[in-house]
C-alpha cells in the first residue's frame, strides 16, 4: 500500500512538471549517459589490437619492414608469431600491407592459381603449380587439428608414362610441430587424411615426422619402425600411466605428497602367424582299390638212379629217380584314401605389447605417520602402505606374471623441491603495477562521471524542478484575495521595509492610491510583467483546480 502510495506521488509530481521539463530532464539524462559511455569506451580500448596472427617468421619481418617504412608503429607478441598495431592504424595498415602482397605464407593453397599467367604456361609448371596449391591445401588442414602449431607437406606424385611397365606409385611425407614435442597422438589420423586427399594415395605411403626426427608414423616397412617410434610409443605408455595412478592417489594422499616414476618395455614388432589344423575324427573315404591275384605251377623232373649196373654192359638200367612239385600262389591288395579336414588361420598382429612395467612411488612419510594423540584408531604404516600398493596395482593394470615391479617407499621429502612447491604468490606492489593501467582507466571513468552528474546533471535537474521562489510568492499573494498585508507583492530589493510598531501618518490619497493598486486587475498585470510564463502556469493550476470542484 505505501509503494502504491509513493508511486503515485511519483507520477502526480511528474505530471505537475509538464511535458517541456520531462523532455529536458531525459535529454539532460541522455547526454550524460552517452558522455560517460564514449568516456569508458575511449579510455578502456586496449593499446593495441592483433593486425596478424599465426604468421611465421619470413612474414613478421617482412611485415615489420613494411610497416616502419609507413610510419606505423608496431609491436610483436612474445612468440613472434603475431603483430600488434594501434587500433587507430588497423585498417591503414591492412591496406598498407594488401598493396604489397602481404603476408605471404608460405602455406599458399590454391590462392597460387589467381597469379599464373596462362600464356606460355608449360605442363611441367602446371603440374608443379597443382603440387603446390595441395601441398599448402593440406598444410592449411593439418594446422587445425589440436595440438599442431605448424605443418610442412611434400608431396611426390607419380609420372604417367605410356611405355613403361612399372608405374611409380604416390607418396607424401608430413612434418610437424606439436605443443607437446612428446606428443604423436595425430599421426595415425594425418596419415589417413592425406591419403583420402590425393588419388591412388595408400596410407602405408606417408610417413609422419616432428621437428625433432622421430617418426611418428610410417609404413609397413619392418625396416621403418624405428627406435624413434618405439621411444615415442613407450613415453606415450608411461605418461598415461603414471596419469592413472595420479588420478587414484591423489584423493588419498594430496597433490604434493607423492611422486611417481614409471619405466615400460613395448614391443611392437608386427606379427603374422600361420596355423594348419588337422581334425583326425573327422575323416571320409576318398577311393578304394582292391587287387586280386592267384596263381599255380607244377614242378617235375626225372634223373637215373646212379648204380654198378650202369657199368655193366648189356644190362638195363634201374627205375629212374625224380622230383615233382605243384606251388599255388594267392595274393589280395586293398588301398583305401581318406579325406581328413583341416583349418588354416593367418593371424597379423601390428600394435604393441607391454612385456613389463616398473613403477615406483615415492612418499611422504609425514603424510602417512599417524599424529601423536590419535589413539588405537590410527592407521599403521606398513597398513597403509599396503593400501597405496593396491590402488596403484589396480590403476596401472599391474600383472606380476608379465614380470611388473611396483616399489612404494615413505620418505621424507626434502625442503625446497620445486617441482612439489605452490609457485609463490605475486606480493601486492607488483600486482598494483601490473594492473596500474587499468586502475587508472577505472579512476579516470569514476572521476568522469561523478564530475557530470555533480556540475552537469544535479544543476540542471535543480533549475528545471525547482520553482522561482518569487513565483511562489506571487502565486500565494494571488490565492489569498484582496486586503492584507498577504496580498501585496514583496518590496523591492533596496526598499525600506516597514518596521513592526512604527505607525506612519496616513495619507487619503496615497491610500486610495494603494487600493487601487491593489485590484486584482493591478495585481494580475503585475504578475504578467514579472514572469509571463510563471502567470500562465498559475492560470493552468485554477482552471484544474476549478474542474476538479
Amino acid at each position: 500500500m505505501f509503494a502504491r502510495q509513493q508511486l503515485d506521488m511519483l507520477l502526480s509530481n511528474l505530471r505537475q512538471l509538464g511535458a517541456r521539463r520531462l523532455f529536458a530532464l531525459a535529454m539532460i539524462g541522455l547526454a550524460v549517459l552517452a558522455a560517460i559511455g564514449l568516456g569508458a569506451y575511449y579510455l578502456s580500448r586496449p593499446a593495441t589490437e592483433t593486425l596478424y596472427a599465426n604468421l611465421s617468421r619470413e612474414d613478421v619481418t617482412r611485415i615489420g619492414a613494411a610497416l616502419k617504412d609507413a610510419g606505423i608503429s608496431f609491436d610483436v607478441n612474445a612468440d613472434g608469431t603475431a603483430v600488434l598495431v594501434a587500433p587507430a592504424d588497423t585498417a591503414r595498415a591492412r591496406m598498407q600491407l594488401a598493396e604489397k602482397g602481404l603476408p605471404q605464407s608460405s602455406s599458399s593453397g590454391y590462392e597460387l592459381f589467381n597469379d599464373v599467367n596462362s600464356l606460355g604456361l608449360t605442363s611441367f609448371m602446371q603440374e608443379v603449380t597443382k603440387v603446390r596449391a595441395l601441398e599448402g591445401e593440406l598444410a592449411r588442414t593439418i594446422q587445425t587439428m589440436k595440438g599442431i602449431k605448424a605443418a610442412r607437406v611434400h608431396i611426390v606424385l607419380p609420372d604417367r608414362a605410356s611405355f613403361r611397365r612399372d608405374q611409380q606409385s604416390a607418396s607424401a611425407s608430413v612434418v610437424i610441430r606439436t605443443e607437446n614435442a612428446e606428443d604423436g597422438t595425430s599421426a595415425e589420423a594425418i596419415r589417413h587424411l592425406v591419403a583420402a586427399a590425393l588419388p591412388g594415395m595408400k596410407i602405408d605411403a606417408v610417413t609422419v615426422l616432428n621437428t625433432e626426427g622421430a617418426i611418428l608414423a610410417s609404413g609397413d616397412d619392418p625396416a621403418n619402425a624405428s627406435s624413434g617410434k618405439k621411444a615415442m610409443l613407450q613415453e606415450q605408455m608411461n605418461r598415461e600411466t603414471e596419469a592413472k595412478i595420479r588420478r587414484a592417489l591423489t584423493p588419498y594422499l594430496g597433490i604434493d605428497n607423492f611422486q611417481i616414476s614409471v619405466t615400460s618395455r613395448l614391443d611392437i614388432d608386427r606379427v603374422t602367424t600361420n596355423e594348419t589344423t588337422y581334425d583326425p575324427a573327422s575323416k571320409t573315404e576318398r577311393s578304394v582299390r582292391v587287387v586280386k591275384e592267384t596263381g599255380t605251377s607244377q614242378n617235375r623232373s626225372k634223373q637215373a638212379a646212379a648204380s654198378v649196373q650202369q657199368n655193366i654192359p648189356g644190362q638195363a638200367a634201374g627205375g629212374d629217380a625224380g622230383n615233382n612239385s605243384n606251388e599255388e600262389t594267392n595274393r589280395r591288395e586293398e588301398l583305401t584314401n581318406f579325406e581328413i579336414s583341416s583349418r588354416s588361420t593367418e593371424t597379423v598382429r601390428e600394435g604393441f605389447t607391454v612385456q613389463n612395467l616398473s613403477i615406483a612411488i615415492l612418499v611422504n612419510r609425514a603424510r602417512l605417520v599417524p599424529a601423536e594423540g590419535a589413539g588405537d584408531g590410527a592407521v599403521p604404516l606398513e597398513t597403509q602402505i599396503y593400501e597405496i600398493e593396491q590402488l596403484a596395482a589396480a590403476a596401472s593394470g599391474f600383472d606380476k606374471a608379465r614380470g611388473d615391479k611396483l616399489k612404494v617407499s615413505a620418505v621424507g621429502f626434502a625442503d625446497g623441491n620445486g617441482e612439489l612447491e605452490p609457485v609463490a604468490a605475486l606480493p601486492w606492489s607488483e600486482v598494483l603495477m601490473r594492473q596500474a593501467g587499468t586502475l587508472v582507466n577505472a579512476a579516470t571513468i569514476l572521476i568522469v562521471a561523478v564530475l557530470l552528474i555533480w556540475f552537469g546533471l544535479r544543476p540542471a535537474v535543480r533549475a528545471i524542478v525547482a520553482r522561482p521562489e518569487e513565483a511562489e510568492l506571487i502565486e500565494t499573494a494571488m490565492l489569498a484575495g484582496t486586503g492584507g498585508a498577504m496580498g501585496e507583492l514583496p518590496a523591492p530589493e533596496g526598499g525600506g521595509a516597514m518596521t513592526p510598531g512604527v505607525t506612519e501618518p496616513v495619507s487619503l490619497i496615497e491610500d486610495l492610491t494603494s487600493k487601487m493598486n491593489r485590484s486584482p486587475q493591478k495585481r494580475l498585470e503585475q504578475i504578467i510583467d514579472f514572469d509571463e510564463e510563471q502567470a500562465a502556469a498559475i492560470l493552468r493550476q485554477w482552471l484544474q483546480q476549478e474542474a476538479r470542484v
